[in-house]
């Protein structure tokens, strides 16, 4: 299955997108594992699941560490983004999915 990422910092508000997400998608018929991790894990994280990631997404509250996360990400060549900070903090998961689904096309 393919999976989004959402690193974040700790991960407590991000489990609440994720949550919303994960509704979205299965109400638009999307098969996707979304799921939450604390930024610092990244790297590790693609080296174990990359080949199944399709897109990473960063908590606004980690967006300062964008640049270095995209150099990772582009040698897996994954697209990379900053969650919309309105939709992250009102825990709007069909305008979080959406932004994924439009790094992913």
């Amino acid at each position: 299955m393919k999976r989004i990422v959402l690193a974040c910092a700790a991960g407590m508000s991000t489990s609440m997108v994720v949550t919303r997400m994960e509704k979205e998608a299965a109400a638009r018929g999307m098969a996707f594992q979304i799921y939450a991790i604390p930024e610092q894990n990244l790297r590790e994280e693609l080296q174990n699941y990359g080949h199944d990631v399709v897109a990473v997404l960063l908590g606004p509250q980690v967006r300062f560490r964008l640049e270095e996360n995209k150099k990772l990400t582009d040698s897996y060549q994954l697209p990379i983004a900053v969650i919309d900070s309105v939709a992250y903090g009102t825990l709007n998961g069909a305008k979080v999915l959406d932004q994924a689904l439009a790094l992913i096309h």
